[in-house]
């Protein structure tokens, strides 16, 4: 069956990591690049180069008088029609950065009240987008597990947010003991398994594409 959407797969990359040329940032960069080779579209917003500001406004609570700013109306819009929400960053004391955490706050959490969270019904921007997180640590892995850290994370900020936005299953990839002196054959490794999981995303939505 031909392949009959109007425009390809948007994949959103959310890139939260202070260093410009950080293993985060190459991450981005490598998921990007082989999606866009299979013809997908990708925006990537990195949040701390676009200077976002994550903190929560008085204005901006969702209730009576909630008020939008325009930097948030700026980032729901590219959301909009993105099927694919990648998040790239950085374990720092056992949870993400705090400009990602802010990010959920002001953008995914626009006008949602808590209610609507509790009763599944916050049919946001991301409703039933995939949710795909790609994180790092300097630790070990086997240290975070002994810590529970990455089951922690997972529960309570990536199922958090699938359930609160009525998004897809979510994904969860991480890589630890990244530190500056990685070996280079680790980090081409690495990237080659962001690489294969962002190929396995687009065989998932082009097959549903084809299935339509």
């Amino acid at each position: 069956m031909p392949d009959t959407r109007s425009k390809p797969p948007r994949h959103v990359v959310i890139l939260c990591h202070p260093e410009q040329d950080s293993f985060n940032a190459a991450m981005a960069a490598a998921y990007s690049a082989t999606v866009r080779e299979q013809g997908h579209e990708v925006i990537v917003r990195d949040l701390y180069a676009i200077g976002f500001h994550p903190v929560l406004k008085s204005a901006e609570r969702p209730g009576p008088g909630e008020r939008q700013f325009a930097d948030v109306a700026e980032e729901l819009a590219v959301l909009k029609d993105s099927d694919v929400f990648v998040l790239v960053y950085p374990i720092w004391f056992g949870g993400p950065p705090a400009m990602l955490k802010g990010y959920v706050e002001r953008v995914l959490g626009s006008g949602v009240l808590p209610d609507a969270v509790y009763e599944g019904t916050a049919k946001g921007v991301l409703a039933g987008k995939q949710l795909l997180s790609f994180t790092t640590s300097g630790l070990k892995e086997i240290w975070l597990d002994e810590m529970g850290q990455l089951r922690a994370l997972t529960q309570a900020f990536d199922h958090y947010i699938e359930h609160a936005f009525a998004m897809a299953p979510s994904r969860h990839v991480h890589f630890g003991h990244i530190t500056p002196d990685m070996e280079p054959g680790w980090a081409r490794r690495h990237l080659e398994e962001v690489r294969g999981q962002a190929r396995a995303i687009v065989r998932a939505l082009d097959g549903l594409v084809v299935a339509e």
